[in-house]
């Protein structure tokens, strides 16, 4: 990772972390109860586990990445002949 990626990614980690403290609740009303029921309902993926289709996507664009660039190290000497004595 490039020192720029990596700063870009750390201002974003800081600049999301504050945001569960938002949620929070801070009445002291405690006269009312709020209660909730969820029912369980079946989803119907056709057999097809989507993950794995996720990963295969993951893994196509793992080949896009930027490559490392050849380095060539290049060394020429020259002699002239006529100044030699």
């Amino acid at each position: 990772m490039t020192p720029l990626t990596q700063k870009a990614f750390l201002v974003l980690l800081l600049a999301a972390a504050p945001l569960p403290a938002l949620a929070q609740d801070t009445s002291t009303d405690t006269k009312t109860t709020d209660t909730t029921t969820t029912t369980a309902t079946e989803q119907d993926n056709d057999g097809m586990d989507w993950g794995w289709l996720g990963l295969l996507g993951l893994a196509g664009l793992a080949g896009l990445r930027r490559r490392e660039p050849t380095v060539v190290n290049t060394s020429t000497t020259r002699t002239n002949s006529s100044n030699v004595r």
